[in-house]
């Protein structure tokens, strides 16, 4: 088979991927929920809140992937946030326990192919790159045994008592203009600042940090930070795809935080459905966005309490 051949069938292989991940999320949203908000602390989760993880290596998992796994541990009542690759759980002593089935996660990347290579060369002009999306096999370690015991043990729950404190001194670390009043909550791209109503307005007051890193998840978008496209009007393909960002990007940080996330918006859910529709990478772009905007926030935290929301190698950095 010539690699003219093989071309196409790639190229298909990459937007099933995508079409699949996209109708997950879709139908999710459909039944009226949120994969990137769980039921933590409910009967139906077992594991604890937190970012899933390689058991291996320590390192999360970012992007789309925080979003697969997390469905997974729900969907199946995993007790733990820890996964494997078939091979690694062999390294580690231990197996996967016959007859068990993995999860799929994605590795995003880019690459320049060989003729755009060639046309570059001839002509002067910069090669352009080509995303991918790669699918690998993982497993809970819940579903592997001889693991050493510090991987097989779920870790225990983060304690609630120091969160609020903690998302407070945060806010004031990123340096951004952080406002406290009226009756709404909002981020204004052109002057930069962000205003939330005071604490007790909200029914209960955990929201209150919910809400505030959601606008912070918006102002991590500003031209001197993160860069991304603010210019959505209300009601445009643009701004549901940012609010979608904000959404994904306070539940991560909520997350690495141990605060329980929660939807805040969700009356965009028709927006967020016709942009998914429309756009099968969209959801894909969406998360590994987000996942830039929960690292640039939570870089903030002091040292000593600092949680990585660092990809898996590369994974999800480049996500189309």
């Amino acid at each position: 088979m010539s690699r003219h051949d093989r071309t196409p069938r790639a190229g298909a292989n990459r937007a099933n991927l995508y079409d699949e991940i996209t109708a997950k999320v879709i139908a999710e949203l459909e039944a009226g929920r949120f994969p990137w908000v769980q039921p933590w602390g409910s009967s139906t989760a077992k594991a604890p809140l937190g970012f899933p993880k390689n058991a291996g290596t320590c390192r999360t998992y970012s992007g789309i992937n925080i979003l697969i796994l997390w469905g997974a541990v729900i969907e199946h009542g995993f007790p733990g946030q820890g996964w494997l690759t078939f091979r690694q759980a062999l390294s580690l002593g231990g197996n996967v326990r016959k007859g068990e089935r993995g999860t799929t996660v994605v590795y995003a990347d880019r690459f320049v192919p060989e003729g755009e290579k060639q046309r570059a060369r001839e002509t002067g002009e910069e090669a352009q790159s080509i995303p991918f999306l790669k699918r690998f096999t993982v497993f809970n370690a819940a579903q592997c045994e001889g693991l050493p015991d510090e991987i097989a043990v779920a870790a225990p729950p983060t304690p609630q008592g120091l969160i609020e404190p903690k998302v407070e001194a945060l806010i004031k670390a990123t340096g951004i203009d952080f406002r406290i009043g009226g009756n709404r909550a909002f981020y204004i791209p052109a002057h930069d600042y962000v205003q939330v109503p005071p604490p007790q307005a909200y029914f209960e007051p955990i929201n209150w940090h919910r809400t505030a890193l959601h606008e912070i998840g918006h102002a991590s978008g500003h031209h001197s930070r993160l860069n991304r496209d603010l210019s959505g009007s209300f009601g445009t393909r643009k701004y549901a795809f940012e609010e979608l960002v904000a959404e994904m990007s306070s539940a991560f940080a909520c997350a690495s935080l141990g605060t329980v996330p929660t939807v805040r918006h969700a009356d965009y859910i028709g927006s967020w459905l016709e942009t998914l529709r429309e756009d099968s990478r969209a959801v894909v772009r969406a998360a590994s966005q987000a996942s830039k905007a929960a690292d640039w926030i939570l870089s903030f935290l002091p040292e000593d309490n600092s949680v990585a929301v660092a990809a898996e190698s590369s994974m999800d950095r480049n996500a189309a």
